[in-house]
């Protein structure tokens, strides 16, 4: 298990409050042996001023990962079979996505916000066109929340995060083995009442190494040879595993 400390730093001049990060790690390397990772986040809150009187300072922490176009489809059974029916492509979903809150996120964000800066799950999701002929189109999206939010690649942590005595504050997020590639999108938003008074934007870079980074490279650039390499494996496998078979028989 790995460890990502985050330090960054955000200013609002409105409330001149602001917080005080670093970034002691800014990669994670996916090797052969990965199995997940942690991101802990934490800081403290600078002000020019006291605490502004009313409801207390919240925190909301983000981490997405790279967006790509996702194709859903839907399986009817036709005949005593399962097959696909109808589809619809999600033109941009992000590979993984968390939100860590110190509240729950309806009562730290209003919804005009979440609008405005694309926060929750389903706000992080973009989906314009659908075929015609479908006309629930949004459960197609529904479907692709449902089956990532079982896989651990989409996370709503509520109450994750918390807040001392509305200066210092720090929360995690657990990244899965099964991580894509990329610049992992990280953001961090301070609110009163719903809005949101500051954000700050970082991004953390996943990147495979070692022989995961030699295989994912030789399929992109040399698929024959990678495939001829996998083709000797299956081989010797299956020839090791009848060898082994029959020397238990013997």
């Amino acid at each position: 298990m790995r460890w990502l400390i985050a330090f960054l730093f955000l200013a609002s001049p409105a409330f001149a409050e602001s917080v005080v990060l670093g970034l002691s790690q800014n990669e994670i390397a996916i090797t052969t042996s990965f199995d997940g990772s942690e991101i802990l986040v934490f800081g403290a809150v600078k002000r020019e001023a006291p605490i502004p009187d009313g409801p207390p300072l919240e925190v909301i922490v983000t981490v997405a990962g790279p967006d790509e176009p996702v194709n859903v489809r839907r399986k009817a059974k036709r005949f005593g079979i399962w097959v696909n029916t109808d589809a619809v492509e999600v033109d941009r979903a992000p590979s993984f996505y968390a939100v860590a809150t110190s509240g729950n996120l309806r009562d730290v964000l209003s919804d005009v916000e979440d609008l405005r800066y694309k926060v929750s799950v389903p706000r992080a999701i973009r989906s314009v066109g659908a075929p015609m002929e479908i006309t629930d189109a949004a459960s197609f999206t529904e479907a692709l929340i449902r089956i990532r939010k079982e896989n651990d690649l989409y996370q709503l942590m509520e109450n994750h995060v918390a807040v001392d005595d509305q200066t210092l504050f720090r929360g995690r997020i657990e990244l899965p083995a099964a991580l894509t590639e990329g610049a992992y999108e990280t953001r961090i938003f301070l609110t009163r009442e719903g809005r949101v008074i500051s954000q700050y934007e970082t991004a953390i870079e996943v990147r495979k190494v070692g022989l995961e980074r030699w295989i994912f490279s030789l399929s992109r650039e040399q698929p024959f040879l990678y495939g001829l390499m996998s083709l000797a494996i299956a081989i010797a496998a299956g020839w090791g595993a009848s060898a082994a078979f029959s020397l238990l028989r013997n």
